[in-house]
């Protein structure tokens, strides 16, 4: 079977099942007579049945991982109408396509994917005309509506597999991923920080220092500035106010006694393989001391932060738990069979286990239940708070006449104060206007506030005495970077007029031939692999201050034998296929889009929105 007629296929089926999935429990609306679509492509009508239909599955989709109702609003915000839009659209300039080429299937292949269907088999596994007929009644549909629709959707699904089937990726692509992925280069290194220089750079006399200040004004410029007071109250403002039984106490200590008794821990990493075979063979290089665990983790592509998997208990780890706690101290087991596959296990730590008392656990217990009812009690004030300010009450009064408390901050956006942590309040504070009138805002913490603008302060360069030790601290950091750097070239000049890094006279840090994710620090990654050949050099400015020195020792290439490499590379030119494929697909669409032209009808899509259910 070709590759164009797999895909077409594949399609055949897709588009069975979602048709099917589209119109179980809710038929086709009857939008009268008059609103047969919703626009055109070319002499292609866009439907009305299609766009709801579209537009259904869209939200009953959002719906069922929400696991609530969505609005039309909702939906329009979630772009759930645009998405369904879109694919009308598409789906129709497809059909217009295949109007204009003369394309369709016959009878036969409808006839074939009906039969071949499950939804629509008896008990005997075989096609049950009474099934079928029942089910279509049961979604508002004829069997001639039903399979003119199929007929569409497997032909349209045709030429979307032949457009998309040439999707072959070129020869070349393999080897620059296997490059990119699995290359290895060794490089020493020196490194220059503060300490390297002759002298510290010192305090720069004023000239200096306000040309730096003017050169960077930026960053000496103050934002705009709100000027606010505002009312608050939090559920720890309340905290003493609040009263806990020890029943309570005790109820939720048996509650969470998971937390409180611990049984015997680990922390431990997992790396998996595609296979035992893989595995095996990472574990024989890590027992002939050939490579580190951390050369297998990037070698994966990946950062120990990515197989952490933190502390577990023996159950955690299943039927590698035995393997992992027999261990009597920090070190490797495996290859070992995980729910994800063969996998090589380090032990880090074991934490023995721990059993927190419940007189021990009452500060806690009795801080999160006092929690929960200073919350309340807040909740409860909301609308006498709602009352007051209604009646004219100010901030000033409700800071007087409740348990809210008065507080004012100059506000600017990305301003690290207490108050500003919200983000109910950021939202108010950048809205608000002096004169505004004050409403209660709840907070995430489950506190409430309500604020005034009191003044705005445009923005304005701060004068420099002001910001004098901030421009004294910036030039020095800018000139010790400059002079290290200005050193830096001096000693690259050195290496490239054939001097040893090693005659120097400063540290050479040298590292063994790594890929990409073992270099460290990240800063020399991309200089690095830029490098033409061993005994080139680069000058490389970390974030950190300090400038680096490298020189390429040598260049190993990727084994293309590595199952790490294989395996990476095997799902990259997969991802990579079908993304080529999906490309085609957009570009092709949207060709025919063009060629044909668009028109749409606001008033029938509206008609369809105001019949959701």
């Amino acid at each position: 079977m070709s590759a164009a007629k797999k895909t077409g296929n594949i399609f055949v089926w897709g588009i069975l099942g979602l048709l099917m999935i589209g119109l179980t429990g809710f038929g086709v609306t009857n939008f009268g007579g008059s609103v047969r679509s919703v626009g055109n492509v070319g002499d292609t009508p866009i439907s009305t049945d299609r766009y709801y239909r579209a537009l259904m599955q869209e939200i009953r989709a959002a719906e069922a991982q929400l696991d609530r109702r969505l609005t039309l609003a909702e939906a329009q915000e979630f772009g759930l109408v645009f998405n369904a839009r879109a694919r009308s659209i598409s789906d129709t300039a497809l059909d217009n396509e295949l109007a204009r080429v003369g394309l369709s299937v016959g009878d036969a292949e409808v006839a074939r994917a009906l039969k071949e269907y499950a939804a629509f088999q008896g008990t005997d596994g075989k096609f049950d005309r009474e099934t079928y007929r029942f089910t279509l009644q049961q979604n508002g549909l004829t069997e001639a509506e039903f399979e003119e629709q199929l007929r569409a959707d497997t032909s349209r699904a045709l030429l979307q597999g032949a457009v998309m089937s040439g999707r072959a990726l070129p020869a070349s692509y393999g080897k620059v991923i296997t490059t990119y992925l699995g290359e290895r280069r060794g490089y020493s290194a020196v490194m220059l920080d503060e300490a390297a220089l002759d002298a510290p750079v010192g305090t720069p006399d004023e000239t200096a220092l306000t040309a730096y200040y003017n050169a960077n004004a930026d960053t000496f410029t103050a934002p705009v500035t709100k000027e606010i007071t505002y009312a608050l109250l939090t559920p720890d403002m309340l905290l003493d106010k609040v009263a806990i039984d020890e029943a309570s106490l005790r109820a939720l200590y048996d509650e969470r006694i998971d937390e409180y008794v611990q049984p015997e821990r680990r922390i431990v990493e997992r790396l998996v393989y595609p296979d035992a075979a893989a595995a095996q063979a990472a574990r024989a290089r890590l027992d002939a001391g050939t490579a580190s665990f951390e050369d297998l983790v990037a070698e994966r592509g990946l950062e120990l932060s990515d197989i952490d998997m933190g502390d577990v208990a023996k159950a955690d780890l299943g039927a590698a738990g035995e393997a992992v706690f027999a261990l009597a101290g920090p070190g490797i087991a495996g290859p070992l069979e995980t729910d994800l596959g063969p996998a090589l296990i380090r032990m880090n730590a074991v934490l023995e286990a721990q059993e927190t008392s419940f007189e021990d656990a009452q500060p806690d217990l009795r801080d999160e239940l006092a929690q929960d009812a200073a919350r309340r009690d807040i909740t409860d004030r909301i609308t006498q708070v709602d009352d007051l300010l209604a009646a004219g009450a100010t901030l000033e009064e409700l800071d007087r006449d409740t348990d809210m408390e008065l507080g004012t901050v100059s506000y600017f956006p990305a301003q690290d104060a207490t108050i500003t942590g919200y983000d109910a309040f950021r939202a108010a504070a950048d809205a608000a206007q002096p004169g505004d009138f004050p409403e209660v805002i709840e907070l995430d913490d489950g506190g409430i506030m309500a604020l005034r603008v009191d003044a705005i302060t445009d923005a304005h360069l701060r004068p420099l005495d002001e910001v004098r030790d901030q421009a004294i601290a910036g030039w020095q950091a800018e000139e010790t970077r400059r002079q290290l750097s200005a050193r830096a070239e001096a000693l690259k000049t050195q290496l490239d007029q054939g001097t040893p890094i090693a005659d120097l006279g400063l540290p050479v840090q040298t590292l063994a031939p790594a890929t990409r994710g073992a270099i460290a620090p990240r800063a020399l990654t991309e200089p690095l692999f830029a490098l033409p050949q061993p005994g080139a050099s680069a000058v490389v400015a970390a974030e950190d201050g300090a400038v680096y020195v490298i020189s390429l020792d040598a260049i190993e290439p990727a084994d293309t034998q590595d199952d790490a490499i294989r395996y990476t590379l095997s799902a990259l030119e997969a991802q990579s296929a079908q993304a080529v494929a999906q490309d085609l697909m957009i570009y092709f669409t949207q060709s025919r889009l063009n060629e044909a032209g668009l028109t749409l009808d606001q008033a029938a899509i509206n008609a369809v929105h105001a019949q959701l259910p």
